[in-house]
């Protein structure tokens, strides 16, 4: 069983989906998708970004926000979510065991409607030039499991 997960709504990029896949492989974490993709899941991209590690990836596949709710039934302390408009950086996220670390699309984010009922679960990771709007989303979500990993238990 896997410390916590990863959540990626609507991910647009299969490259990333990909990365992120091989991180949840390397760190035993499961990757649950929320539907639609911007593309299939057997894309060569996804699996070239993954490696040979695809085939252990513990995955769970949604058909909507709605259907991950129903399905899972996390409690409301349980959801993290990520955003470059969130006012609280990732650091204040006091991570638990069985979290799910939410991260949305690549282009738009994740929907206005999550950032009014969840405005306290969001974080953001900071950057320090104008040059960029936000880090790759495959970065983003390494660097916060890495921190929530840090916060259950490293070992």
């Amino acid at each position: 069983m896997s410390k916590f997960k990863i959540v990626l709504f609507q991910p647009e990029i299969p490259g990333n989906t990909g990365s992120v896949g091989r991180t949840c492989v390397g760190l035993d974490l499961e990757l649950c998708l929320i539907k639609p993709y911007g593309f299939d899941l057997s894309e060569k991209q996804v699996r070239r970004a993954g490696l040979d590690y695809w085939q252990y990836i513990q995955l769970k596949e949604f058909a909507s926000w709605e259907d991950f709710l129903n399905r899972e039934q996390p409690s409301p302390e349980k959801l993290f979510f990520f955003s470059r408009f969130a006012q609280k950086i990732y650091y204040q996220a006091h991570f638990t065991p069985n979290a799910y670390l939410i991260f949305g699309r690549e282009t738009s984010g994740l929907p206005s409607s999550l950032h009014q009922q969840y405005a306290e679960r969001f974080f953001y990771l900071p950057h320090f030039s104008d040059h960029i709007r936000s880090f790759n989303l495959a970065n983003t979500v390494t660097a916060v499991a890495f921190e929530a990993v840090r916060q259950i238990d490293f070992c």
